[in-house]
């Protein structure tokens, strides 16, 4: 089987998952990077892979790789885009040849901007067109099912997908021993911006120390709501519990989450996944997470391998922490079930085999054999019923 991959830029969230796509097809996979990693990104710690695996092919530097990638674009018998200009697939859609299209969801704000005559006009003829086409969706949210299905695009063929950051393997006792060192940690890791709503982290941190219980909370990342996080640490009397770290490389964020009891995540519906969240439970942290950013609700199961709280309820995200301050042996429980969730179901070498078992089966006219996990069934679960949906543990 013949597989491309078409993206942005090759990072380091979605490399394992290439890695182990090699494994299974060899010379018959190939991953398109559409343009070069920005320097914000570099600036974050990303790397520039352009030259560093015989998979990749980077069509804007010369003619040459352009036409290499039309090859391999036009005799692949999957093609699967994600961040990427649709005039890469054009000439396959018209062909119907089949097409996966790895999304995260796209009705975040604003929703009446989908709903105008000229927006209509683009899903029709964009998404709608190919209801009856080879043409699938990876979702790399729980809500993009939903999304697509407002406009009746891709009915029966999403699946559960996402990002798939480098796993790790550990001993659990060792690691939950590391986690109990010292006082109770709490950490934080995003870009300093509104929609990741720092200020809910902070405010959890005051009403902490204002309880009297004691801990340390490391932030990672920068941006612009710095300035506004430290003076809400200055007013509050949290210099000597709040520490700001600054960007740090991948590795060693991994390095903190391994330390830390507790992994905040306070998204709200803008952010597409989370892949932070990932990586937290594969540290074997207990997660704490908002149901709006896409990874909580396909990633976490409510009270048994993380906490999922109310997005707009401050009060609810307080109960949830306090839940996993108050009671080690269930924080540790937490944690436990948090990486074996990673380590055994969410993770590159796992979802590579079922990502190609899932194409088999589309290719015979059959629909996909997963009832869970990767690739297993996307529904269309509305915004407004997900919160109920995940605390009732009903399937996502």
């Amino acid at each position: 089987m013949k597989v491309v991959f078409i993206s942005n830029f090759l990072n380091h969230h979605q490399l394992p998952l290439c890695l182990e796509l090699v494994k299974h097809l060899g010379d018959g996979y190939r991953f398109v990077q559409t343009e070069p990693v920005d320097q914000e990104r570099l600036r974050m710690g990303y790397r520039e892979f352009a030259e560093a695996y015989d998979f990749l092919l980077c069509p804007y530097r010369s003619e040459e790789a352009m036409e290499a990638t039309r090859r391999a674009v036009d005799e692949a018998d999957f093609v699967i885009i994600g961040s990427a200009p649709n005039s890469y697939i054009e000439k396959r859609l018209k062909e119907k040849k089949p097409v996966i299209r790895y999304s995260e969801r796209f009705l975040r704000t604003q929703k009446w901007r989908y709903f105008t005559p000229k927006s209509l006009k683009f899903m029709l003829s964009n998404h709608t067109r190919y209801k009856n086409d080879p043409v699938y969706v990876l979702c790399a949210s729980a809500y993009t099912a939903r999304d697509y299905a407002i406009f009746g695009a891709y009915k029966g063929k999403t699946y559960k997908w996402g990002y798939l950051p480098e796993v790790k393997h550990y001993d659990t006792d060792a690691l939950m021993k590391k986690k109990r060192e010292g006082k109770l940690s709490l950490l934080w890791v995003a870009r300093f911006m509104k929609l990741k709503h720092p200020e809910k982290f902070l405010k959890c941190c005051a009403r902490l120390k204002k309880d009297g219980v004691a801990f340390t909370a490391n932030i990672i990342g920068s941006g612009d709501e710095e300035a506004v996080m430290r003076a809400f640490v200055q007013k509050h009397h949290l210099t000597d519990d709040v520490h700001f770290c600054g960007f740090m490389p991948p590795e060693a964020v991994r390095e903190e989450m391994e330390k830390a009891d507790i992994f905040m995540f306070n998204s709200d519906y803008r952010d597409g996944w989370g892949a932070v969240i990932n990586e937290a439970m594969n540290s074997g942290c207990a997660v704490i997470t908002s149901h709006a950013p896409g990874a909580g609700p396909f990633l976490i199961k409510h009270g048994e391998n993380g906490l999922i709280y109310k997005n707009e309820s401050f009060r609810d995200l307080y109960r949830c922490l306090r839940k996993v301050t108050d009671d080690a042996e269930y924080r540790t429980k937490m944690g436990k079930a948090a990486y074996q969730t990673m380590a055994g179901v969410w993770n590159a070498e796992f979802a590579a085999e079922r990502l190609v078992r899932l194409m088999e089966a589309l290719q015979k006219g059959k629909s996909t054999p997963f009832e869970s996990g990767p690739c297993s069934p996307a529904l269309p679960i509305p915004q407004r019923r997900m919160f109920k949906a995940v605390r009732k543990g009903e399937t996502i």
